[in-house]
């Protein structure tokens, strides 16, 4: 299985970025799909965002217009580019392949807060 490595959270003021990073110890390209999760209530993670092979990508409503998600499978990378933050995105934030797999990395913890 693909090892997941989470990294680039951090404290953000409220209105600010944050660009996190899954670095995978093999080939992403062959993954039809990647994700971005985090903790939600009544849930153990909800989809953040998504994205294809194709570069087709899908958000969560309550981040839409907020944050992008890419990938490089030449550097077997995802990212999460995180725009206008808000407190209520506070969480550990993890990658894994879409649907997911149960090989979850540690996350990255974003806390925003002033």
């Amino acid at each position: 299985q693909v090892q997941l490595v989470e990294s680039g959270g951090g404290l953000v003021q409220p209105g600010g970025s944050l660009s996190l990073s899954c670095a995978a110890s093999g080939r992403i390209a062959s993954i039809s799909a990647m994700g971005w999760y985090r903790p939600a209530p009544g849930k153990e993670r909800e989809l953040v965002a998504r994205i294809t092979n194709s570069g087709r990508t899908d958000y969560a409503s309550a981040l839409e217009g907020r944050c992008t998600i890419s990938r490089d499978n030449g550097k077997n990378t995802v990212f999460l580019q995180m725009n206008r933050r808000k407190p209520e995105d506070t969480a550990v934030y993890y990658c894994n392949t879409f649907p997911v797999s149960t090989n979850w990395g540690q996350g990255t913890q974003v806390t925003v807060s002033s």
